[in-house]
């Protein structure tokens, strides 16, 4: 049909409380898409086994995960949201397409080496990441995966992968084009780099208040004194509060920076201000959630069941391509 919707596919990993970094790089644009797209969105739980190894941890942050979403405003009419696991098949389409996939091209992928210098153990799992990743995408026939500039490989990777297969067995996978945000693609942490739970320099809107302050005032900042006009461009407080305020705000603190006499500690205080209202709305729905589990359950049961069946019509032309089925 000329009017059908593209499909949208995203994942994240339950590894934790989800940060700044997480909604203005990737979660904040699903709400904003999902009207326009066909869109899946999966808590990668399979993914998440790399590093977590505590059963109820991870269960728990896969529950956590989902109410941060519905918090958000992602509409579970409009989009399919369900947990990674619940689809079984990705499991099959994985092993099938690691038969097809070069050492060297999973030996080239820089979040393995990434993950390694980190002082993750090197494990089968780790290394072959991207191979699961690609069957994420490709077993929902993705369109496009909105992704930040670190994730673009596993897209490309994906792509490379597919277009194996087609060569192969015939017109069978889609390639998905990776999106990006550019303005929004790199979040700073409190210590300046990008804002990651590994690094942990994240600041999180869904920690209580008290927990959101300490976390902004320990945001690194250079040794100049009160007086002296400060760079507001290469201020990670400034960064930060032109993610939650407005065009007038942004200039005015801008001002303040350029004119001197105004503190980091000040500048901060307005930061928390900022996180906090902007937030509120968002804040008090989440905490809703929190009582209202069976709520939550039920809305990653129903997207599974959808999920599952695009999955099957895939996994149904897969197996017949390579003489299964």
């Amino acid at each position: 049909m000329a009017n059908e919707k593209k499909r949208l596919l995203s994942g994240i990993q339950p590894s934790g409380i989800l940060h700044l970094g997480n909604y203005f790089g990737a979660m904040k644009q699903f709400v904003e898409l999902q009207n326009d797209y066909e869109s899946y969105v999966f808590i990668a739980n399979y993914h998440a086994m790399t590093t977590i190894k505590d059963p109820k941890l991870l269960l728990e942050n896969t529950i956590e995960v989902a109410n941060i979403y519905l918090s958000i405003g992602l509409n579970p009419e409009k989009v399919n949201l369900f947990k990674q696991s619940d689809v079984k098949s990705v499991c099959e389409l994985t092993w099938i397409l690691s038969t097809l996939t070069p050492m060297g091209l999973l030996e080239r992928c820089h979040s393995f080496k990434d993950k390694i210098a980190k002082g993750i153990a090197p494990d089968h799992g780790l290394f072959a990441y991207p191979v699961l990743m690609a069957a994420d995408i490709l077993i929902y026939k993705s369109d496009i995966v909105p992704v930040g500039k670190d994730q673009k490989q596993h897209v490309e990777v994906a792509r490379d992968i597919a277009i194996k297969f087609n060569n192969l067995y015939g017109d069978v996978l889609k390639l998905p084009e990776p999106v990006i945000q550019s303005d929004t693609a790199i979040v700073p942490g409190i210590d300046g780099q990008k804002m990651s739970k590994s690094y942990d320099n994240a600041i999180s809107p869904f920690d209580d208040e008290k927990t959101i302050k300490k976390q902004v005032m320990k945001i690194v900042t250079d040794a100049a004194p009160l007086e002296e006009p400060k760079n507001p461009d290469n201020s990670t407080i400034f960064a930060l509060y032109c993610l939650v305020s407005s065009k007038n705000e942004i200039e005015e603190m801008r001002k303040k920076f350029l004119s001197g006499g105004y503190g980091y500690g000040d500048a901060k205080k307005e930061l928390l201000d900022k996180i906090l209202f902007y937030f509120k709305d968002i804040r008090k729905k989440y905490f809703e959630l929190k009582n209202n589990r069976d709520y939550v359950v039920s809305v990653l049961k129903n997207g599974a069941e959808k999920a599952n069946a695009t999955a099957l019509k895939t996994m149904k032309e897969v197996l017949k391509a390579i003489g299964i089925e």
